[in-house]
C-alpha cells in the first residue's frame, strides 16, 4: 500500500468514526431548544440528553405554589438516578408570577429551598410561547394530551431517550402515584 493511499484510507476512515460519533450524539427534539437560566445565563437543553426530565411551568403567587416542595422533593429523592427537574415561570396565569427573575430565585430558595433548575420567565401559550413549550403542546402525551397549557404547574416528562411521555394537568400533585409510577418507569430504563 502507497504512502498516499494510507493517507486517504485513514481519512475516510476518521470521516466515518466522526459520522458515528454525530449520530449518536443527535439531540432529541425534546431538547433542541436553547434556554436562558433565571440568571440570564444561555443553555441548550442538549446538556440533558440521557436523563429522564419534568419540565414545570410556575408561578409564586398561585394556589398551586407548594408545588415547588414536591417537586424539589422530586430532585432530592431522584436527581441521583437521573431525575432533572426544570422550572420555567410564566405570567400568563392570573399574572401570578409578576416579579423579575431575581425576585423568583429569592422567593424560591426562601420560601420552597428550590435547588433543581429554574430558567427565566416564559410565555407557555399563543404567539408569544417559548418553541419550547410550542413543541410541548403540539405532543399528545398522555393522560393529558396536545393542547395549550391549562394553568401554572402542568407537567411535561421526558425520557432518557427524549420523547415526551407523559403531561399532567396542574392539580396534579408532584408526589402523585401516577407521577410517581411513570417516573419511576423512565428512571429504571437505562
Amino acid at each position: 500500500m502507497s504512502k498516499w493511499t494510507s493517507v486517504l484510507l485513514a481519512g475516510v476512515v476518521a470521516a466515518c468514526v466522526s459520522t458515528t460519533e454525530a449520530e449518536e450524539k443527535k439531540v432529541p427534539a425534546a431538547l433542541n431548544f436553547k434556554v436562558k437560566t433565571i440568571t440570564g445565563k444561555e443553555v441548550d437543553l442538549s446538556k440533558y440528553q440521557g436523563k429522564v426530565v419534568l419540565i414545570v411551568n410556575t408561578a409564586s403567587q398561585c394556589g398551586l405554589t407548594p408545588q415547588y416542595e414536591g417537586l424539589e422533593a422530586l430532585h432530592e429523592k431522584y436527581g441521583k438516578e437521573g431525575l432533572s427537574v426544570l422550572g420555567f415561570p410564566c405570567n400568563q396565569f392570573g399574572k401570578q408570577e409578576p416579579g423579575s427573575d431575581d425576585e423568583i430565585v429569592k422567593f424560591c430558595e426562601t420560601n420552597y429551598k428550590v435547588k433543581f433548575d429554574m430558567f427565566s420567565k416564559v410565555e407557555v401559550n399563543g404567539e408569544g410561547a417559548a418553541p419550547l413549550f410550542k413543541y410541548l403542546t403540539a405532543t399528545d402525551a398522555k393522560p393529558k394530551g396536545k393542547g395549550k397549557v391549562k394553568w401554572n404547574f402542568e407537567k411535561f416528562l421526558i425520557s432518557r431517550d427524549g420523547s415526551v411521555v407523559a403531561r399532567f394537568e396542574p392539580n396534579t400533585a408532584p408526589d402523585d402515584p401516577a407521577v410517581i409510577k411513570t417516573l419511576e418507569a423512565e428512571l429504571a430504563k437505562k
